[in-house]
């Protein structure tokens, strides 16, 4: 399969970026997007190998990143991870809250702790994450926040009630922030991944019948990939998106 072409955004060149859960997936293809552009791409994530393979290869290549072990759960932390790329890079200013886990679970299993950890590990990050960087941002005079949505909650799917329940709370947060922080020059937007074949989706999901759904949900043939991704996330973090602000941004090859 032909890797896709990003557009050259010449305003994202040693632009200060900070990505959640970007060593593999969607996340390692923003990180290697932002990087590709000049940019100075911060980016943690609890799998250390994944994320220091990617680093080195970036880095080999003459790209400006930096990659930190951090479980963003432990909200101190990972807050001090974000001020420790800072102190690297220069203030952040695009925020990409791409972290999440769509485990499955049912409602009979749930319990209080494991409901909390899930919640932890996808939305609570991203409101203490722009907590972090909104200050610096407003220092820079504006800046981006790219919150990742699902289209899983917007279809009802079945299989993991929390995730679904947390990623629908992510447009609200989207657009709580947006109208708060707008007035400082910075944008909240939400990116909202269709199903894409990353190797996690492919090693656990994608069967002959997930196939031939994907089939008949797109509108687009083909497959949605972590690239597609990316490059609407090099827009939403760009000053060419510059009255972009509290909008969902779809990519899903025309599902929802």
């Amino acid at each position: 399969m032909n890797r896709l072409q990003s557009a050259i955004y010449p305003d994202l060149k040693d632009r200060s970026v900070f990505v959640s859960g970007g060593a593999t997936g969607i996340g390692a293809a923003i990180v290697e997007a932002y990087a590709k552009q000049g940019a100075k791409t911060a980016f943690v994530d609890l799998d250390e190998k994944a994320g220091r393979q990617l680093a080195e290869r970036l880095l080999k290549d003459g790209h400006c990143v930096r990659f930190d072990v951090c479980d963003i759960t432990n909200i101190k932390d990972y807050q001090s991870k974000i001020r420790n790329a800072a102190d690297a890079f220069g203030p952040i200013s695009i925020l990409l809250n791409n972290a999440a886990n769509d485990v499955r679970h049912s409602l009979a299993s749930l319990t209080e702790e494991r409901f909390d950890e899930l919640v932890g590990v996808n939305i609570k990050h991203a409101m203490f994450a722009a907590q972090t960087v909104a200050p610096m941002m407003k220092e820079l005079g504006g800046g981006s926040i790219v919150n990742f949505g699902s289209v899983g909650w917007m279809m009802a799917t079945a299989g993991y009630p929390t995730y679904g329940t947390s990623k629908a709370a992510m447009h609200g947060l989207t657009r709580s922030l947006a109208r708060d922080l707008g007035a400082a020059g910075i944008r909240v937007n939400t990116l909202v991944p269709g199903w894409v074949m990353t190797e996690k989706q492919l090693r656990l999901w994608v069967d002959d019948a997930a196939e031939e759904k994907i089939k008949q949900g797109q509108c687009l043939a083909g497959k949605v990939l972590p690239e597609h991704v990316a490059n609407m996330a090099l827009f939403l973090g760009s000053n060419v998106a510059a009255m972009c602000s509290a909008q969902n941004f779809i990519v899903d090859g025309g599902w929802v």
